[in-house]
């Protein structure tokens, strides 16, 4: 018998070659790869170089005017260190601008988010010509600073004012919304949440509108009223709008100006200052008597890092609740 062997035979194809050289890539294929790997990043681009223009630098560079002794007229001086920050944190009016900031944002953002959660549910109601009062409300936004500020300055006026005279009516003596502090604050903030309620109600509106309808028909076949349904399903669902809307209402109301600037003809926050706010400080230091650019930097420092501290302490407050109110409705499912 004659067997046969064959021997085996080798691969010559163009991947069994040894000697032959690796197939490189075209440039066409480079471009692709660089495309999905750098594209994103161009693509996001835009956002942060406009933040680092228009955002960062000013931020950077106002903390290197506020270690100079820099002037409005003279220009860049020597450098000071903290001298101009230990020079407005013993200015009374630095102290009295941040009281009244504080006071003039908790009058008027209080009031402003509970109207504007109650207006917002009033307008995810079935209603006549919904689009009428939704533009409706966001009008008192478009309207100009000066504008609001001269029809609420005349409405308070201390003399010859509607609010005074419409008191006169009830038998109560006039106030002194330009005198007193208190009320001063008070016509102020008033002004603030006629301007900015009807922008935070639509951002309220939008987040209600997202909320899921399968939770409301299920608390009606639970037997839940309409006060209910809104305390136990829309205010717990809208929780992460109020907390953006607590936190950029926190930011706006700190660097308050338009409002106290135009609330009287002088624009110095009252004879004794007590509508002050701290950015009218700011420019009263730089553009004022004093002209002094690094004394104002220093300010806008240091309310820039109290804003940073509140926002903090507001996401951390809501935060914990959110968590609170999670572990609470986990034990709920865990006892049934």
């Amino acid at each position: 018998m004659v067997t046969s062997t064959t021997s085996p035979q080798l691969d010559t194809g163009p991947q069994g070659d040894p000697d032959r050289a690796p197939r490189r890539i075209g440039f066409s294929q480079t471009l692709g790869r660089w495309d999905v790997k750098v594209s994103p990043y161009l693509y996001i681009s835009p956002f942060f170089i406009l933040f680092a223009i228009t955002g960062l630098f000013p931020l950077v560079y106002t903390a290197y005017v506020s270690v100079h002794d820099w002037n409005l007229i003279g220009g860049k001086g020597a450098f000071v260190g903290l001298e101009n920050y230990a020079f407005v944190l013993q200015e009374p009016n630095f102290w009295r601008g941040l009281r009244n900031t504080f006071s003039i944002f908790l009058i008027s953002t209080v009031p402003q988010l509970i109207i504007a959660i109650v207006i917002a549910a009033l307008l995810d109601a079935n209603l006549r010509a919904r689009t009428f009062w939704r533009m409706g409300v966001l009008l008192p936004y478009v309207v100009a600073p000066v504008a609001v500020s001269l029809i609420f300055g005349k409405l308070f006026a201390d003399k010859f004012g509607l609010i005074n005279t419409v008191l006169g009516y009830i038998g109560i003596d006039p106030i002194g919304w330009h005198a007193q502090v208190l009320p001063s604050h008070i016509a102020i903030a008033t002004m603030v949440d006629f301007r900015w309620t009807g922008y935070n109600t639509l951002i309220l509106l939008a987040a209600m509108q997202a909320i899921p309808r399968d939770l409301y028909e299920a608390a009606i076949l639970d037997g839940a009223s309409r006060v209910r349904q809104f305390f136990s399903v829309t205010i717990p669902m809208l929780r992460p709008t109020i907390i953006f809307v607590v936190i950029t209402s926190t930011i706006g109301g700190l660097q308050i100006f338009d409002e106290p600037r135009l609330f009287d003809q002088t624009g110095q926050g009252g004879p004794s200052r007590q509508w002050m706010t701290a950015t009218m400080y700011i420019y009263e230091l730089g553009w004022g008597n004093q002209k002094s650019f690094g004394r104002a930097s220093a300010v806008a420092w240091i309310l820039f890092l109290i804003i940073i501290v509140i926002a903090m302490i507001n996401f951390s407050i809501t935060r914990k609740i959110a968590s609170e109110s999670s572990t609470t409705k986990k034990r709920k499912k865990v006892s049934r």
